[in-house]
């Protein structure tokens, strides 16, 4: 009896984030083809003349749209940034997919620390190695660790959502270092998503390569760079032995 207690106790657990691998499976393979530009291209009469009638209820639609596509790792991130910028403008449109991946971001992180975070977690800490320094190193260094990593996405937008969860992030510091470190590169695709109008009239795609031209991604690497300084100058200052 205690042995199935545990079991069932374990499944509890894990039974969201099986529930998000599932849903992304099957998203991965249905949705795939109207989670897309052309998707966008193909119904943007629809899509406008119905914002028009019913913006409210449109934009609310959009951010519960938008919030299951990252909380549930679907296909169409992008094409989600660049339809809340079409729909809405830089303003409120980036307001509107920052708030909403900030929301999914958050949701898959509590389903990966409630089924696997709390386990793994303490089998790092009970463990004596390069991946229990490395982790004691983010720890340490949190909030400037994570905001960089969010402006310079080198790992991809899933890959950020669960490995502060398998050790140990506290959730306030990843839902605002995921907040605004996303914010930069969010509004940029927000306003390549408000230009999307004179786009369609010349039968174009849009410049999505436009993040790393180097007056935008010279700035972004600046930024991220400076974030990291209090890590840098606390490093120089214990390996020389200074208060």
């Amino acid at each position: 009896m205690p042995h199935r207690a545990v079991l069932f106790s374990a499944l509890r657990q894990r039974l969201p984030l099986m529930v998000i691998a599932l849903v992304a499976v099957i998203g991965a393979v249905t949705l795939r083809d109207y989670l897309s530009f052309e998707a966008l291209r193909d119904n943007r009469a629809a899509l406008i003349g119905f914002r028009d009638a019913n913006f409210a209820l449109t934009a609310l639609i959009f951010v519960l749209t938008y919030i299951a596509i990252v909380a549930f790792s679907l296909p169409g991130a992008t094409a989600a940034t660049l339809t809340g910028g079409f729909l809405f403008g830089v303003f409120p449109g980036a307001l509107f997919n920052i708030g909403a991946a900030t929301i999914g971001a958050v949701l898959i992180f509590l389903a990966v620390r409630a089924g696997f975070g709390r386990a793994m977690s303490a089998k790092i800490d009970a463990s004596d190695g390069r991946i229990k320094r490395l982790t004691d190193a983010i720890r340490a260094n949190e909030a400037p660790v994570l905001f960089s990593l969010r402006l310079m996405p080198v790992l991809p937008f899933f890959v950020m959502n669960v490995l502060p969860a398998l050790i140990g992030v506290r959730l306030q510091v990843f839902a605002l270092t995921t907040f605004f470190g996303i914010m930069p590169g969010g509004v940029i695709y927000t306003w390549v998503g408000a230009g999307l109008g004179e786009v369609f009239a010349r039968d174009e795609t849009p410049d999505l390569g436009i993040i790393f031209e180097p007056h935008i991604l010279g700035p972004l690497v600046g930024l991220a760079a400076l974030s990291l300084m209090p890590v840098i100058i606390k490093q120089f200052r214990d390996r020389k032995g200074m208060p």
